[in-house]
């Protein structure tokens, strides 16, 4: 198959290409890793320009490890050409644009071509086979829709692959539940905040576990850890499986957990080229070593991107369930790190000890304030005990405090709220609301 000839049709199974043997996956990795930072270098300015600074060219390349000579690309690239500047095809040819929320900055933006938008269909399609849904199932999508990748990713993936879609977005947490419970559908792809959220709302309507008709759910678009993936399975039945991706590589489906082993997601090596970078240096880092995720694009049209710096924490992993690489769940990101007193902290940390408190509900949020010259850090987690009294609070809060100290290494305050206290996400879960600088 050429670079520019478009990607297969509808997957009935395993693409050959998952189980294809390493040296084959390199080789065609090579040889589209060659047109994608050529196609880059003839039609962005900007990576003309920044390849010419860092000294290389697109010939330079002879094997894979010749990719780390060529500069990184980083969010800020993405702003400063805000909005159509990264783009490498004209803009009559780009079919759809998705954008950032731009909370922190200038959204970032990108867009597709009618081939990427099918590749991107057909790798969503392929991790939710992976993850165990079949043609016919019912596909709930409560990821929103929109400028966001997460609705009409999952939304194109699902119709891709055959089933019916339930096009529900984020929000009306009430009729989501109406609708599961009359709709009756076999899977749910939402953030894991959210379907804890959802979880609740069943209880409330009487929706038991085992009248639930959901067999899977893939959640994605925020880091979550495998302690709330064992809450989310004990409360709704389901198996809960890891996908993963991000508007500037693509969006949801740049790698999926297989559900058959949940050890990790397999990235689609065959459009994506993923690396491990010291964090501080961005040096590659040998597979199996922690540090950040970074991505080179192997097929995009649109927006080819070069190295892209995730922020995502990880490690890559040898393939199981099939031949290509797994990356290690995200529990954290390099710019979600808190360095409180001294001491970094990671909020997946705390939200690892508070899911193994039985007393404790997994809806928390971490106010971090300025006292003095020093900063100090309070914890907000919801009690799951139904009128528990000063006395029993008082040691759910004296315990976390205690296992964050001993285990973290952190002196934290512990506020023990009632049931619907601690703010509830419909998107990604908001874990950390930075005081300091008011």
């Amino acid at each position: 198959m050429g670079i520019t000839e478009p990607i297969a049709g509808p997957i009935a199974g395993l693409d050959a290409i998952e189980t294809a043997s390493r040296d084959e996956i390199e080789a065609l990795q090579l040889d589209r890793l060659k047109w994608t930072l050529a196609h880059a270098y003839a039609n962005v300015p900007h990576y003309h320009r920044k390849f010419d600074d860092h000294g290389v060219h697109p010939d330079d390349l002879t094997d894979l490890s010749d990719l780390a000579r060529f500069p990184f690309t980083t969010k800020e690239d993405l702003r400063q050409c805000y909005p159509f500047d990264m783009f490498a095809v004209p803009q009559k040819e780009i079919l759809r644009i998705h954008a950032s929320s731009g909370t922190t900055g200038q959204p970032t933006v990108v867009g597709y071509t009618k081939q990427d938008i099918d590749t991107w269909a057909d790798l969503c399609a392929r991790s939710m086979y992976a993850a165990g849904c079949r043609p016919g199932d019912k596909v709930h999508v409560a990821y929103g829709y929109g400028l966001f990748t997460g609705g009409l990713g999952a939304h194109y993936g699902a119709e891709r692959l055959g089933c019916m879609v339930i096009p529900m977005s984020g929000g009306q947490t009430e009729r989501q539940v109406a609708l599961i419970r009359d709709f009756r559908p076999d899977v749910i792809m939402v953030t894991p905040s959210y379907m804890l959220a959802l979880a609740d709302e069943m209880d409330v309507q009487g929706l038991a576990r085992r009248d639930c008709s959901l067999r899977i759910g893939l959640f994605g678009a925020e880091p979550w850890t495998n302690e709330m993936r064992q809450k989310i399975e004990q409360r709704t039945g389901l198996d809960a499986v890891d996908i993963y991706g991000l508007s500037e590589v693509m969006g949801p489906g740049v790698a999926c957990e297989c559900v058959e082993t949940k050890d990790g997601l397999h990235i689609w090596e065959d459009h994506f080229l993923p690396e491990v970078v010291d964090t501080h240096n961005g040096a590659p880092i040998a597979d199996g070593e922690l540090g950040e995720l970074c991505f080179t694009s192997l097929t995009k049209q649109a927006l080819p991107i070069i190295r892209y710096r995730t922020r995502d924490l990880t490690r890559l992993l040898p393939g199981t369930a099939r031949t290509m690489r797994r990356m290690e769940k995200v529990t954290g990101r390099s710019d979600d790190m808190l360095i409180i007193r001294g001491v970094n902290l990671f909020p997946s940390q705390v939200e690892e000890l508070i899911l193994k408190d039985e007393r404790l509900a997994p809806h928390y949020q971490l106010e971090v304030r300025r006292e003095g010259s020093l900063d100090s850090l309070t914890i907000k987690v919801e009690t799951a005990i139904t009128d528990a009294g000063p006395a029993a609070r008082k040691a759910m809060a004296h315990d976390l405090e205690h296992h964050i100290k001993s285990l973290i290494g952190v002196s934290t305050k512990v506020d023990i709220r009632d049931e619907g206290e601690v703010e509830r996400s419909i998107g990604k879960a908001k874990r950390v609301v930075d005081l300091r600088q008011l």
